[in-house]
């Protein structure tokens, strides 16, 4: 079935359940070796490499951060990557109870009629504060998403985006309600939590609103006039709050978002955008070019980040507040340790051209498609339901370790770094494509020869040595063990314990350093990290 942006991101189940599981995930024996040769000087300047891949995460909606599972991965992938954002939609939804009328001056109804209200808005803040208490408690500020509609403030009840928990995407009928919102909400946290810590805060105004999530029309017109009031209402509270947009899908209306916000003299601190490693050539750049899925997220940065460059506000900040391999749940996409090279050259190509970048999501507690069916399912995040690690948690911890200096190399599948402490830390790995019908459950062979990397690390002390971690088939391969059990749907409470701990990094290996040269073979979608010190 063919996926577009505009469909809900979620398991096609039924559809794919005559699909035949492959025994296993180990690789075939190649053919033959594919040589790298790759030369790094351990004492070259280098350039500043801020970890900005791992910054901030996406996840599941607001309502979700309540929940036990939620917290426990959010502090799993904090102690992974340090990470210090968080964004995720539906703030403002009816599951957590911001905002309604109140009715003949009385500030609580009944909820089964709530419709015609006529009084004043009443604002209960009672998740919200449990929300983002829970967040700071563990170390981590949100990355605030204003959506979406309040059922009694939407203009339009009937404009339901087709997520399993139905938010609201209209315009307000009357600018007055969101100003005062807004504004309630803005004086709220300040009050709570102090201005000091939320001018520390983001205010992204709305979610892609130039496809199914908003339902103005024209679509960026009115959401300019969205964007318009939201930004001088919370800028009328405090200067220092800060507030962006237009966080669009496919890396669209950059430029036009900032030239509007210059026009009509509008504050923006910050600009944002999303794309997806299977969004198309024509969407994101209006041509017919086949661009690969390991290409496309840093052609699209690119793009956003030139018209940052050509516009007034070259220096702004720039976030691409939603990213992945892709956008619709591909099992043999996210589940897999495709995600290890894919992670690693995106991480390389876009590096210089933006702030920060959202992995979405950092968690399977995810609801968007409905309730999760099975632990794998080509979910978005990097745990699994039921707190199983995938393959791309692993491939995080393993990025993270890098320094933050980049150091020349000539190869496209090698990041070379130093840290402050003057260890150097390289990675390496062999891209291949996702295998065979990215949307089904059969997970197969990766098709591509075992590289044969070659790497002279001059400038070392005589006794330097070399750990390395490893990411592959049959190393940090949760999905393997999973195959081996049948794939349940339910997994037992001690298949759930079998499945936490195959989804554990892999233990390091010491490798021998020979004059200051390391050979290392890499078999298909492996991703290697190498410490020497």
């Amino acid at each position: 079935m063919k996926y577009t942006k505009t469909m809900p991101r979620w398991p096609m189940l039924g559809l794919l359940a005559t699909c035949l599981l492959a025994a296993g995930a180990a690789q075939a024996a190649p053919a033959a070796d594919a040589d790298v040769q790759i030369t790094v000087d351990a004492k070259a300047q280098g350039t500043p490499f801020p970890h900005y891949w791992e910054q901030m995460f996406g996840s599941g909606r607001a309502a979700l951060a309540l929940r036990d599972d939620y917290r426990k991965d959010l502090v799993d992938v904090k102690q992974a990557t340090g990470f210090e954002y968080v964004r995720f939609h539906g703030i403002f939804d009816e599951d957590v109870g911001l905002f309604h009328l109140g009715k003949n001056g009385q500030p609580f109804y009944n909820a089964a009629d709530k419709s015609g209200g006529d009084g004043k808005p009443v604002y209960n803040f009672s998740y919200v504060d449990q929300i983002y208490d829970g967040l700071l408690e563990r170390g981590v500020r949100p990355f605030v998403e204003l959506g979406f509609m309040p059922d009694e403030m939407s203009s339009d009840p009937k404009a339901i985006q087709d997520f399993w928990y139905h938010p609201n995407v209209a315009p307000p009928k009357d600018y007055a309600l969101w100003d005062g919102m807004i504004r309630a909400f803005a004086q709220h946290l300040i009050a709570r939590y102090g201005i000091d810590e939320v001018s520390q805060w983001y205010f992204e105004v709305w979610n892609e609103p130039n496809i199914g999530f908003w339902a103005g029309n024209p679509k960026m017109p009115t959401y300019y006039t969205l964007y318009d009031h939201t930004a001088r209402a919370l800028k009328a509270v405090s200067p220092r709050l800060r507030v962006g947009g237009p966080a669009t899908a496919q890396a669209a209306e950059v430029g036009d978002f900032l030239k509007h916000v210059h026009e009509a003299n509008v504050p923006v601190d910050f600009v944002s955008t999303h794309v997806y490693g299977d969004d198309t050539a024509d969407n994101v750049f209006h041509t017919s070019e086949n661009i690969p899925r390991k290409d496309m997220v840093c052609r699209a940065v690119d793009k956003a980040h030139k018209e940052v460059l050509a516009s007034p506000y070259p220096k702004l900040p720039f976030f691409m507040s939603e990213f992945n391999a892709s956008y619709a749940n591909l099992p043999n996409v996210t589940d897999t340790v495709y995600m290890g090279p894919w992670l690693a050259n995106t991480i390389r190509a876009c590096a210089g051209k933006v702030d920060a970048m959202s992995y979405w999501s950092f968690s399977d507690v995810f609801e968007e498609g409905g309730v999760v069916r099975s632990p794998f399912y080509g979910g978005f995040g990097l745990i699994a339901e039921d707190r199983i690690p995938k393959p791309a948690f692993n491939a995080f911890t393993m990025l993270h370790k890098l320094g933050d200096v980049q150091l020349p190399v000539s190869s496209d599948s090698a990041l070379a770094t130093r840290r402050a402490d003057g260890t150097l830390v390289l990675a390496l790995w062999n891209y291949a494509p996702p295998v065979g019908d990215t949307a089904s459950y059969t997970v197969g062979q990766p098709k591509g020869e075992t590289k044969h990397f070659e790497v002279d690390l001059s400038s070392l002390p005589a006794n330097a040595a070399a750990t390395v971690w490893r990411l592959d088939g049959t190393h940090g391969n949760v999905v393997a063990t999973f195959d081996r059990m049948g794939r349940p749907t339910f997994p037992s409470r001690e298949q759930i314990a079998q499945l936490r701990a195959a989804g554990q990094m892999a233990a390091s290996e010491q490798v021998a350093l020979h004059d200051g040269k390391l050979g290392l073979d890499i078999p298909p979608q492996g991703l290697v990290v190498v410490e020497v010190h």
